[in-house]
């Protein structure tokens, strides 16, 4: 498939607004693609580059890509950074530039979907003292050779935002009907593999090779994630349900054969190297090849300290030595989905906690299991009390769905009121703040689109702000006055008095009385809150007592 063709594809996308009309479009490409074709379409029309669960990174920030366009187009850089703002979206201010360059310009060297995929691997490989002025010639090679069209998505691809409005959801729908597989099996494919692109790929050969799918060690899965709800209910609609400790920590996923090991954070980062003292802790406890899920937490004379401790570990590069005496890391296990060659994520949670328990000699997290209101409750107070951050509950015949967020793991807390979301804009600030962003523009997400839903400028301290100025600083893609917009990369915790219907946001709600929590930087921006989770919190907020 040539580039252009992959392009006017997206540009069709993007004209559309129906999710059905989308799965339409790509179901109708995906049969015609080569195996090697399949995987890159399918990863590119999402707006990423690489499996979900690889480590790479492509390593090109906005500025760098102003830099190549600038070059490209034969306009300085700030001529760029004055377009962007102007059209407010980095692909289409390419594509304008272009467009006047190619009035000058009689050759392209025809790009392929192949071809462009290759470069951005080698762009990707590129390390070392010279590596951004590599990275920054091989920018210019793929945009000089670009139709004002394919620099639109070229640009957007690199950032990793393609803006399009296609999610995961809708891919996987489409490759079922392109090659008329069963929607489930392809849904657990994904969640075994963590690349649709590769499912794609396998839906081609046909059901018997999605069949034949399984987790593979040290290829990360998405992590099993809760929603908010009530013991009440949960007792109500499941009888025996089994409780556990709600942990203040990180998410971590320990992947182990022999004595080989890998740890990955909720964002599926290898963290490994950070952490020697919870992998040393963690491999002595099994003695068998395993995939286990679990929470690490930070310790302080016998007391769980903030979420925030925790992450200075998991970010740290340098000192790592120093830093385990300073701040204790324990492991908390409380999931098994991969045992000694065998996948379990289909497996009742009954079933996967028997297994644990069997190979995992410490560290696994307490469970409670009742049908007893009471119980419950003394369990939900006994961790408050331990100094936890509330209670799990799960139902009992639930199996492990990787990156999904429903009914079959409710989280309970005494403040349950905040949503993380994705920033995407922010004001400059005023007086002492001047020099950093005082208030932020806050997104939920819907079938791959950010749609505004709050501005935030409470709960900050001088030196928070000044943390996310330098995480953000490098992010800005147009500036209007004193407003700025970022490629989204940081996602914040946010609270709130109660849920509106407003007008003046997108999404018809807006945030009474928000205010900064923390930074979620072990959550990815395809964790935030949706749309349609938002719909339903407004629900609840609606059928609450204190609203009768």
């Amino acid at each position: 498939m040539l580039f252009i063709e992959f392009s006017r594809c997206c540009e069709r996308l993007e004209g559309l607004s129906g999710r059905l009309e989308m799965i339409d479009v790509i179901s109708r490409e995906l049969p015609a693609l080569s195996a090697d074709e399949l995987p890159i379409f399918v990863r590119f029309v999402m707006g990423r580059i690489f499996p979900d669960w690889s480590q790479a990174q492509l390593g090109i920030g906005p500025n760098l890509l102003y830099e190549a366009i600038g070059y490209v187009a034969g306009v300085k850089k700030d001529e760029v950074v004055e377009k962007i703002n102007v059209t407010g979206d980095v692909g289409k201010a390419v594509e304008e530039l272009l467009a006047i360059k190619s009035q000058t310009t009689f050759f392209h060297e025809e790009l392929d979907l192949v071809r462009v995929y290759h470069e951005l691997m080698t762009i990707a490989a590129q390390e070392g003292k010279k590596s951004q002025r590599e990275k920054l010639l091989s920018v210019r090679r793929l945009l000089g050779n670009a139709h004002p069209l394919e620099g639109r998505y070229l640009a957007r691809i690199m950032l990793e935002e393609l803006r399009i409005g296609v999610g995961e959801g809708s891919v996987r729908d489409a490759i079922a009907k392109a090659f008329n597989a069963d929607a489930a099996l392809v849904e657990h494919a994904m969640q075994a593999l963590n690349d649709l692109g590769e499912v794609a790929r396998l839906a081609k050969i046909g059901p018997e090779a999605l069949q034949e799918v399984h987790i593979t060690l040290f290829h990360p899965v998405r992590m099993m994630l809760a929603q908010a709800g009530t013991i009440p209910d949960m007792i109500k609609e499941h009888g025996e349900i089994a409780a556990e400790y709600k942990y203040d920590g990180s998410r971590f996923q320990f992947h182990k054969r022999g004595n080989w090991c890998r740890m990955y954070s909720r964002r599926l980062e290898d963290v490994t190297g950070a952490l020697p003292d919870v992998i040393q802790q963690l491999l002595g406890a099994t003695d068998h090849d395993v995939i286990i899920d679990g929470e690490v937490i930070a310790i302080k004379d016998g007391r769980p300290m903030p979420f925030q401790s925790v992450l200075r570990r998991f970010r740290r590069r340098h000192d790592v030595a120093g830093a385990s005496v300073e701040i204790k890391l324990v492991p908390h296990v409380f999931d098994i989905l991969y045992l000694d060659g065998e996948t379990l994520i289909d497996l009742p949670l009954s079933e996967r906690r028997r297994k644990l328990e069997g190979v995992v000699n410490f560290f696994i997290a307490p469970q409670v299991v009742s049908a007893d209101q009471t119980v419950i409750e003394q369990t939900y107070r006994a961790a408050l009390d331990a100094g936890h951050e509330g209670l799990m509950l799960k139902v009992h015949s639930s199996p492990y769905s990787p990156g999904q967020r429903g009914k079959n793991w409710i989280k309970i807390k005494p403040e349950v009121d905040t949503l993380d979301l994705a920033v995407i804009g922010a004001e400059w600030g005023e007086g002492k703040r001047a020099h950093v962003f005082g208030s932020f523009l806050v997104a939920c997400q819907d079938q791959g689109k950010l749609i505004p839903l709050s501005r935030v400028a409470t709960g900050f301290s001088d030196e928070q702000l000044a943390e996310v100025y330098d995480l953000l600083k490098d992010s800005v893609t147009a500036k209007s006055g004193k407003e700025v917009t970022f490629e989204p990369v940081l996602v914040f915790e946010v609270g709130y008095s109660e849920l509106q219907v407003s007008p003046t946001y997108q999404g018809g709600f807006a945030l009474r009385f928000p205010r900064f929590v923390r930074i979620r930087d072990d959550k990815g921006i395809s964790e935030i809150e949706t749309l349609e989770s938002i719909r339903d919190r407004y629900q609840r907020q609606a059928n609450s007592p204190q609203v009768q």
